[in-house]
């Protein structure tokens, strides 16, 4: 007879020990020392669990818009640039927040077009340049032949169809055998024949008038435009008009570079006919224009920047890039390596961000990012890579921490190292986040944005642990380090914030853990917990079941290093979660939890 043989059944008690703490995740299920809800936590001091370092308030601020770090901290507050504790009237006027741009010694700000230079606080004012005498009283524009210098010729043109006779060594001869193209040549003795000057000069000068309807700053011509500047002229000649010197001045419309600037005067490339200088009494319009550009990098001693939309009634989805070393000049075109740089683009999609990353300025839609190839010779490629891209208004997400690009697409935080964006917030689990903004401390990457139900959160990413954690409802403007140390602006609160504070901060903080007892079949119930904590505030507990109501199950108060236990009345049940809650700092470097298994009836 064969006797059946029982196996020997365990109480089914049984003790856990968690001593290696992650951070915030939100997923269904979540791996123990991960939490599904937390706040004011860092992994500062991984694998133990620590509260943030405290905070300190720098100051308030006044209609906060931008912030920057260039030697010094550089906020904008209404028109203003405060740097290094100097408020600099740029008469910024463009509403919602600066891009602000570093090139060199400069500071630009967009879109109000204007630029800054932290060396020299008093050389600062608008990219843009505009003059125009047209309408007012003393309008009237002298234009003159010269050299490239400005110049008169040392000898007076003569100016007729045919070649002047018996002609002196360096002679002037303007041929108007074509009317349309008239050139401008020199007798050269040795040669015995007419030598044509290939690139000829013309000398532009205007009186500023302020009873013009059309007058802007500066008091001629000439103030605010520097030689090799792109400008575009307008208003001078007729296109109707029937004499050659109606057409030719006409001819000088549209864009030039500015070759030399004089007093009272700028010098152009161009060439009259006819009298040896001219007057137009109708006034002249000069303008160096910077293009209206959605996002703006700088990159290679250049500026950068990108245009979806309709301009002027024209449609526009462009990138530009400024002269070499230049940021003033867009429209300047001389066959050289260093002229400005146009270029339309066919990918559909309205650009949502830009930034350089490894010598390569990104131009971002949300399903594309446009990556720039700069070459020194000027012959510049553009190359589309099809995949994640910055979320609409989420622009100031985009922060490079070491070598990696980070930014936050539709779908979630990407990181970005050259080739494809890796998605890396899984633990966000699926709530949709919107309008981000990021910065980092040089190894931390702090993420503020917005949920669909209106709330904000400030998250933290360990980059090189990938661990998540949320530390408060903090809706950050803007972002920028400063001498190892993180600024933000707190815009709810309108002030300047430094993360890591020298003052004592008594914050809240809590942690909810994931739900426990799904992987255990059997009904169960936690008889107590132990946590190995330092602390000298005190903590709280709260135990829910089955998704009831939270209870409070105790609180004690913390005396330094040492061991806190908060006992749990037995219930059985099929899962539940625990949250501890309190203020202050706080360290956990442990949790030990004893579970006790019924059977698998239901309750």
């Amino acid at each position: 007879m064969q006797l059946p043989v029982f196996k020997n059944r365990s109480s089914g008690r049984s003790q856990e020990m968690i001593s290696e703490f992650r951070g915030y995740d939100r997923r269904e299920r979540i791996a123990e020392g991960a939490w599904h809800d937390e706040e004011g936590f860092s992994a500062e001091h991984y694998p133990v669990l620590s509260t943030r370092r405290p905070r300190k308030t720098v100051r308030d601020l006044t209609a906060p818009a931008g912030l920057a770090s260039k030697d010094g901290l550089i906020t904008i507050e209404g028109p203003n640039v405060i740097y290094n504790g100097m408020a600099i009237d740029l008469e910024l006027t463009a509403s919602g927040p600066k891009q602000l741009i570093s090139m060199g010694a400069y500071l630009l700000v967009w879109p109000d077009k204007k630029y800054l230079n932290t060396k020299d606080p008093e050389d600062h004012g608008s990219l843009e340049k505009y003059f125009s005498n047209v309408g007012g009283d003393v309008s009237g524009v002298q234009i003159s032949l010269c050299d490239g210098d400005g110049n008169a010729y040392d000898k007076t043109p003569t100016t007729a169809a045919v070649a002047p006779t018996e002609p002196s060594d360096g002679d002037y001869w303007i041929d108007t055998s074509n009317a349309d193209v008239p050139v401008l040549k020199q007798w050269n003795e040795g040669l015995g024949y007419w030598v044509q000057i290939p690139t000829t000069y013309v000398r532009i000068k205007a009186p500023y008038d302020q009873n013009s309807p059309n007058a802007t700053y500066g008091t001629s011509i000439s103030d605010g435009f520097s030689a090799g500047d792109g400008v575009t002229i307008a208003d001078l000649g007729s296109p109707a008009s029937q004499t050659d010197a109606g057409r030719q001045l006409y001819a000088l419309n549209g864009s030039r570079v500015v070759r030399a600037v004089g007093d009272g005067y700028i010098v152009v490339e161009g060439l009259i006919s006819g009298a040896y200088s001219w007057y137009w009494s109708a006034g002249i319009t000069v303008s160096r224009s910077v293009p209206d550009m959605d996002f703006v990098t700088e990159c290679d001693n250049r500026l950068w920047g990108c245009k979806y939309g309709t301009v002027d009634g024209k449609p526009i989805n462009e990138i530009y890039a400024s002269k070499l070393g230049d940021f003033k000049n867009w429209s300047c075109y001389q066959g050289l390596s260093t002229d400005s740089y146009t270029a339309s683009r066919g990918s559909d999609g309205a650009f949502t961000g830009a930034i350089t990353h490894m010598g390569h300025p990104l131009f971002f839609r949300e399903n594309s990012i446009e990556k720039v190839y700069p070459s020194a010779n000027g012959a510049h490629q553009i190359v589309t890579v099809e995949g994640r891209g910055v979320q609409k208004g989420c622009w100031r997400s985009l922060t490079i921490v070491g070598e990696t690009l980070y930014y936050k697409s539709r779908s979630g935080v990407c990181a970005y190292t050259g080739s494809l964006p890796v998605l890396i917030s899984d633990e966000l689990g699926d709530d949709v986040y919107e309008d981000a903004r990021a910065g980092t401390d040089g190894s931390v990457l702090y993420l503020s944005m917005r949920r669909s139900d209106g709330t904000w959160h400030l998250f933290t990413y360990d980059t090189a642990r990938g661990i998540w954690h949320r530390q408060d409802a903090t809706r950050a403007m803007m972002f920028a380090a400063d001498e190892g140390r993180l600024y933000w602006i707190d815009e709810d609160r309108s002030r300047l914030v430094c993360a890591a504070g020298d003052e004592r901060e008594n914050f809240p903080w809590q942690l909810t853990s994931g739900v426990i007892g799904h992987d255990i079949a059997e009904q169960k119930y936690i008889s107590r917990f132990l946590f190995r904590v330092e602390t000298t505030g005190s903590v709280n507990l709260q135990v829910r079941y089955d998704n009831g109501p939270w209870q409070d199950k105790g609180a004690q108060l913390g005396r330094g290093l040492g061991t806190i236990v908060l006992p749990v009345a037995p219930r059985r049940c099929d899962h539940m979660q625990y949250r501890l809650s309190g203020k202050g700092a706080f360290t956990i470097y442990s949790i030990t939890k004893y579970v006790e298994r019924g059977s698998d009836a239901a309750w």
